[in-house]
């Protein structure tokens, strides 16, 4: 059974969209992991085992831009500083590279446990 979420609410509705739309905007804005040169999956934390999972399965150029990145940005806030304007991520550039991978492992984990747990009756 499907339930409604609360994203597919907002998006189906024109009024919530274009009310919600500028504040999430604003919020991803004022973030600052795109003043650093962050994408948005370069700021989900690692430690769970999903993540390490999906991490693996990412193709190895895109694992090496998302660790110089990363790099990239934690020696600018040791240094206190951003980039410059001009060199910010681009709301166009920030697209989602590794949520379709921890998406698909989330899917594997919870077949997985469904699987294990299922009874075996024999007649």
């Amino acid at each position: 059974m499907s339930y409604p979420t609360l994203y597919n609410t907002v998006k189906n509705s024109r009024f919530l969209y274009g009310f919600l739309k500028p504040v999430a905007n604003w919020y991803t804005n004022i973030s600052g992991y795109r003043q650093l040169g962050m994408r948005y999956d370069d700021i989900i934390a690692e430690e769970s085992t999903t993540v390490q999972t999906a991490l693996e399965r990412i193709p190895q150029n895109e694992y090496d831009q998302r660790i110089l990145r990363i790099r990239n940005a934690y020696q600018l806030s040791t240094r206190n500083e951003i980039l410059p304007r001009d060199k910010w991520t681009k709301p166009e550039e920030d697209i989602r590279y590794l949520f379709p991978y921890v998406e698909r492992v989330a899917f594997e984990e919870a077949e997985r446990e469904a699987f294990e747990a299922a009874k075996i009756i024999r007649k």
